[in-house]
């Protein structure tokens, strides 16, 4: 290798023939960049004003500053773990070194240093890390300085450290998830308990703020890790209480550099078929992201990051044919049980919802509902995947014995059962605490929930056509407005008709109210069967 090496002839004659495609590239990015500017300054500056006056004439943001105090360990704890899980579940398909499908097919399969060529992704993707994390600290510097915590430079300098060193370790986790794929089949066995880490952390962080805070815990938290480290230079900042937290800032500074050497050293190790099949994957969800086409990029990352062991389970055969579909939903439910897992995180997280809206009154209440009410859709979204198999390729519906929309119907029994176990159990403390309806209310807002997300599962490929109105109105053209309408109909339709209804239920609401709750999720689980099944058929005929 060392005697045929035509590294240095090889990238100058690339970087020559690459000349006129990156003039190319960089006008399509100026362009972009003009137009986000455009949108920033046009609907952005009008808010920053209204922001800023508020400042002038003194807003008195103190109790929010209070609460963001008695919060910072446990949130600054939260963020890095958050960022290190999804840097870490990003490498499974991505990561930070992922070279075009050309370079890897031509280029290192020439007499060329791999390190030259795949070294400098690494660098860039370092490098495109850290402007996020300047944003960041530029607007963490800002609401310190709003909520009298801190001055606005000493706020900065104490924000520096770890808006830079905690991007530049994440990309150095994601590094050695690419290249080490014993970490890789662990980042996948543990995703469950981490997530599982971050809801327990955001718990802690909700407690906090109202005053609960463990004080042994959180000294646990800043001193286990760079999560903790980089949280000290702020709440030293703030007037907490961090002594020595110029060792931790030191041992995050000598950490982010032996991430980055590390990272730096792997980078030219990843093997050749690991890199065609990242290539392979990017361009995929590139392509199918620029068509809207939300599923197939989930599929293609599905593939590439493996969608989790598939455990034995066996239900006995029912005696009706009616029943088949149904038994296949609920044992593909007990063999995926991951699905399951989701179902119940995001159920968690909309009991929360409806908790902390229990608490407040007027808007911010029927905030939290509707809140409530989208993440109750997302758990019992996350039941219907049988039903979006289906309708992915409609061959597969040919082992039934039933046309596809009245399979589609049948879909819709195990996430609409399973979804109402799921809310009445989440309603017990809700009865516990004195509002024994949301015993006979959350099982009822299933129903048109598992309707929704059979509808949407039948929607077919994306009508891109919608963007493009040629009406043209203040805003510019509505058709992005009308598509994403039409994308997100199912649950827009659900949620907005249940927030309606719910919001006129008084607080503790009698027959007839929790009857009139009932004739709409009726009314619409009845409608979006309907066009569920009318759905179903133009995907056949198509």
């Amino acid at each position: 290798m060392e005697d045929d090496d035509r590294t240095p002839e090889t990238l100058r004659w690339l970087r020559d023939k690459r000349r006129a495609h990156r003039r190319r590239k960089s006008r399509d990015l100026a362009v972009v960049v003009y137009t986000l500017l455009l949108v920033v300054v046009g609907y952005g500056s009008g808010y920053a004003f209204h922001f800023m006056r508020r400042v002038e004439l003194g807003a008195d943001y103190s109790g929010l500053g209070a609460d963001l105090q008695r919060a910072l360990p446990a949130l600054c704890t939260l963020i890095t773990a958050a960022l290190a899980l999804a840097a870490a579940r990003d490498a499974l398909w991505r990561g930070p070194v992922v070279v075009p499908a050309p370079s890897v097919g031509w280029l290192l399969a020439q007499p060329v240093r791999r390190e030259k060529v795949l070294r400098p992704w690494f660098r860039l993707s370092a490098g495109l890390a850290v402007v996020p994390g300047l944003l960041v600290a530029a607007g963490g510097a800002v609401a310190l300085r709003v909520t009298g915590l801190a001055s606005l430079g000493s706020a900065l300098l104490a924000l520096l450290p770890a808006t830079l060193c905690l991007p530049l370790l994440a990309v150095s986790v994601g590094m050695a998830v690419e290249r080490r794929a014993v970490l890789a089949a662990r980042v996948r066995r543990f995703t469950p308990l981490a997530v599982l880490v971050l809801m327990l952390l955001a718990a802690q962080v909700v407690l906090a703020v109202r005053g609960h805070r463990s004080v042994l815990l959180e000294r646990a938290e800043l001193w286990s890790g760079p999560w903790g480290w980089a949280a000290q230079p702020v709440i030293a900042a703030t007037g907490g209480a961090a002594p020595g937290w110029w060792i931790a800032l030191a041992a995050l500074v000598l950490l982010t550099a032996a991430g980055l050497l590390l990272g730096h050293r792997d980078a030219a190790r990843v093997p050749t078929a690991q890199l065609r099949r990242r290539a392979a994957t990017a361009q995929t969800v590139s392509s199918v992201m620029w068509t809207v086409e939300l599923r197939a990029a989930r599929l293609a990352l599905l593939d590439a990051t493996g969608s989790g062991r598939v455990h034995r389970a066996r239900l006995p055969a029912p005696r009706s044919k009616y029943l088949v579909a149904v038994w296949r939903d609920a044992l593909a439910l007990l063999r995926s049980p991951g699905r399951l897992a989701k179902a119940l995180m995001w159920t968690v997280c909309a009991t929360a919802a409806a908790a902390l809206g229990t608490e407040l009154d007027g808007g911010r209440r029927d905030l939290c509902t509707v809140v409530a009410l989208l993440l109750g859709y997302v758990a019992v979204g996350a039941l219907a995947e049988p039903a979006r198999l289906e309708t992915d390729d409609v061959r597969r519906a040919a082992w039934s014995p039933f046309r596809l929309r009245t399979l589609m119907l049948q879909h819709t029994v195990v996430p609409a059962v399973t979804g109402a176990l799921l809310a009445l159990v989440a309603a017990v403390p809700f009865a516990v605490a004195g509002a024994p309806w949301a015993l006979l209310l959350w099982p009822l807002c299933a129903l048109p929930f598992a309707a929704a997300a059979v509808f949407a599962a039948c929607r077919g490929p994306a009508r891109t056509s919608l963007m493009f109105t040629g009406v043209s109105t203040p805003v510019g053209d509505p058709g992005v407005l009308i598509f994403l309408a039409w994308y997100a109909a199912g649950p827009l339709v659900t949620v907005g008709g249940l927030a309606l209804a719910l919001g006129a239920v008084p607080h503790r609401p009698d027959a007839a109210g929790v009857g009139g709750v009932a004739v709409v999720a009726a009314l619409l689980t009845a409608g979006l069967l309907y066009f569920a099944a009318r759905s179903a058929n133009r995907l056949v005929r198509h």
